[in-house]
């Protein structure tokens, strides 16, 4: 399952013959400096880690030595040639954690977003991504529903510049749901999700990796806002979610006295244990690799994904109640129209 990293400093495809990497690798150092003692370090850097490696630690300095201009001209230089490089999975967890050094009062938030194709599924990432590049420390884990990776996602990914992990993960035949028999409908996104969390869980180390966990579905809208209350999860944070259930939202009902969650308001079943939304709560990354049993499940009931999930690692009383004690509303169930579609044009990704 590769990562698939697309940042305005990170470079994809280093896929090309010797000679054009070593005339790649003249041009960018001779755009670096021209004080040949810099040239020096870079070029021992580079052949020292490598391309990519050695690439990131002078990326690093630029960070560091921000007031030099050489440095700064190769901060620009590898937005200019981010296309040259492609990055390690290893590579790309410690470019995360470099980036992530700039904003050390924002937490990675781990964005983990089910998909699957229909006419729609461009528009909805479209959407969610560019909402993910005005958000610091984003790392988007999009898992597909399919056997293989999409072109389509696949394009979408590298032109969002994020940090994005992409897998695929396949919903077995019989479990699919049935759109023509409401009956008959499955759980939505349950190897999509478990796939996420098994790739936190096999990348990442408890005790060490810091971040938020997020369950965020492609046919959702979110404000920039939601992410500032993400960042304040210290275990799991809980908050309203806009048009659904019946109603033009759901939310945690808070003690004013005490600041404790003590019910729901829900259009369906308010008494769960937790009457959330998937789009209503996110789980420190230490509890998800701490809880290694937490996974979605088919065997649960209808509707009480969430519930029982999150039954892993809280109770209602220990809800951290967020957006202004649950007042503010940052996110919202807006699933779009199916299109009618009565042709296809050839050749054009839509």
């Amino acid at each position: 399952m590769a990562i698939v990293a697309s940042r305005n400093f990170v470079f994809s495809g280093l896929k090309q013959c010797v000679y054009t990497k070593r005339i790649f690798l003249v041009t960018f150092l001779a755009q670096l400096c021209r004080k040949r003692a810099k040239i020096v370090l870079m070029i021992a850097l580079i052949f020292t880690w490598g391309l990519g490696s050695g690439l990131l630690v002078l990326w690093k300095l630029s960070v560091i030595e921000s007031g030099i201009d050489q440095l700064q001209v190769f901060k620009e230089a590898l937005e200019l040639h981010r296309d040259k490089l492609h990055l390690t999975e290893q590579q790309v967890i410690l470019l995360h954690e470099l980036e992530a050094d700039k904003h050390k009062n924002f937490p990675i938030v781990y964005c983990i977003t089910p998909t699957y194709w229909r006419y729609v599924q461009k528009a909805e990432l479209t959407r969610i991504s560019q909402t993910l590049q005005l958000v610091p420390n984003i790392h988007w884990i999009v898992v597909e529903d399919a056997a293989e990776k999409s072109d389509l996602v696949r394009n979408l990914i590298e032109d969002s510049r994020l940090i994005v992990t992409h897998l695929v993960a396949q919903t077995a035949p019989y479990e699919k749901v049935k759109d023509k028999n409401p009956k008959a409908r499955r759980h939505r996104g349950v190897e999509q999700r478990n796939a996420g969390l098994r790739w936190l869980r096999d990348n990442l180390v408890a005790g060490k990796d810091k971040g938020v966990v997020y369950f965020m579905d492609d046919d959702n809208t979110y404000s920039v806002k939601l992410f500032d209350e993400i960042a304040k999860v210290k275990r799991v944070g809980a908050w309203p979610v806009g048009l659904v259930g019946g109603l033009n939202a759901e939310f945690p009902i808070v003690d004013k006295a005490t600041g404790k969650v003590t019910g729901y308001k829900s259009g369906w079943l308010p008494n769960r244990p937790f009457a959330i939304d998937m789009a209503g709560f996110a789980i420190s990354l230490d509890l998800i690799l701490e809880k290694t049993d937490a996974n979605f499940s088919y065997q649960m009931a209808k509707g009480m994904q969430e519930s029982e999930f999150l039954s892993y690692f809280t109770t209602k009383e220990e809800l951290e109640p967020l957006a202004d004690q649950c007042t503010k509303v940052y996110v919202w169930h807006t699933r779009t129209e199916t299109p009618k579609i009565n042709g296809i044009i050839p050749n054009l990704e839509v």
